[in-house]
């Protein structure tokens, strides 16, 4: 049988996961990434999907201000998603263990991942990218033709706003 249209019902974006001591806004991201003390973490690209975001935050940067992103490719450190990048011990998150460890200043990765590490480390801070800087993944739903009740009432309950408030509590974003 044939499908419904495709329909994006959450997405999950880059956030920056920071440390307590770094002072910035969604308007100042790009200005403390570049700065030469600041140590920007990322996932691996090739390896992680948000490691390939992150290089392409910084690709967009480039567009905002010339020469970013050789800057930001020259200095970021792949601390997670690689074969070889140490793996937490056991009950510890990866971006809690890597932010408190003092690996990084700023982690760029999806904002499911930071929100999950300010809940195990709350003195990290969450900061949203702005827009001209956004990357990010959205994910869809099709029924098909013909399904149960219960799969289209499902699909629905997903694009309510029931349906989206834990997803939004988990740091994705809305359709």
């Amino acid at each position: 049988g044939g499908w419904q249209a495709p329909q994006v019902f959450t997405r999950n974006s880059l956030c920056a996961l920071t440390a307590a001591q770094i002072e910035t806004t969604p308007s100042t991201l790009l200005a403390t990434l570049l700065r030469a003390d600041v140590r920007v973490g990322t996932s691996t690209p090739q390896a992680d999907p948000a490691g390939d975001y992150a290089w392409a935050l910084f690709r967009k940067a480039d567009a905002v201000q010339a020469g970013a992103y050789a800057a930001l490719d020259a200095k970021a450190l792949m601390l997670t998603g690689g074969a070889d990048t140490p793996k937490p011990p056991p009950g510890r998150g990866t971006y809690a263990w890597v932010m408190d460890q003092g690996q990084a200043d700023v982690f760029l990765t999806y904002c499911t991942n930071a929100v999950a590490a300010q809940k195990e480390v709350p003195r990290l801070k969450i900061v949203q990218v702005p827009p001209e800087l956004q990357v990010g993944a959205a994910y869809g739903l099709t029924v098909r033709d013909g399904a149960p009740a219960a799969a289209r009432d499902f699909a629905r309950y997903l694009l309510s706003d029931a349906g989206q408030a834990p997803l939004q509590r988990l740091g994705f974003g809305r359709p």
